[in-house]
């Protein structure tokens, strides 16, 4: 399912598209989907020890995939985020917030623990972050808006707009969500 968003970020009106895979693809479908996405929220669920331990395998994929010969053009790699969800669930939890950290430090990638359920302000914190990194990293210039060519297989993922007022303005940036990436 492909998320749409609009959100005002530093005065400028963003157009996000957020894949969510939600554990249903096989290797060939996630490939297809990372060299497809901007950015990345790689996303386990503390209440599921298994999407947890897919995180490093993910986070290899999707530097692997960027760093390509076919991709390189002397960019750098794709802003990537570990968010560790439900951390409401406290009493179902599986993996600690220490575990989250050391692999986060490990991986040298941000990390956010985060409850989608309580608090949509930290849901929000996550998606600046990686639009935060992109800026910094020089992918858009002020009003650009990033055209992809789509594979078909990309076309045939449903679409759901978050906000029914969407315009040709702003930046359009694409984020990949592996939420809950095993299912429990």
């Amino acid at each position: 399912m492909i998320y749409r968003h609009m959100a005002v970020i530093d005065g400028e009106m963003v157009h996000f598209e957020i894949l969510d895979t939600a554990g249903q693809e096989d290797s060939l479908q996630i490939e297809e989907k990372i060299k497809w996405g901007d950015g990345f929220a790689v996303v386990y669920s503390v209440t599921d020890r298994c999407s947890f331990d897919e995180v490093m395998r993910l986070c290899f994929l999707i530097n692997h995939i960027h760093s390509s010969p076919k991709r390189s053009s002397g960019s750098e790699q794709p802003p990537v985020v570990i968010v560790a969800n439900k951390k409401d669930l406290e009493f179902d939890r599986m993996v600690s917030t220490e575990d989250g950290e050391n692999l986060s430090k490990a991986l040298k990638l941000p990390f956010y623990e985060i409850s989608t359920r309580d608090s949509y302000e930290e849901t929000v914190a996550v998606f600046n972050s990686l639009y935060q990194e992109l800026m910094r990293q020089g992918h858009f210039s002020p009003g650009s808006f990033k055209r992809r060519t789509v594979s078909k297989l990309m076309e045939k993922i449903p679409k759901m707009q978050a906000s029914s007022t969407l315009n040709s303005a702003g930046r359009s940036l694409s984020f990949n969500s592996f939420r809950d990436y095993i299912p429990e």
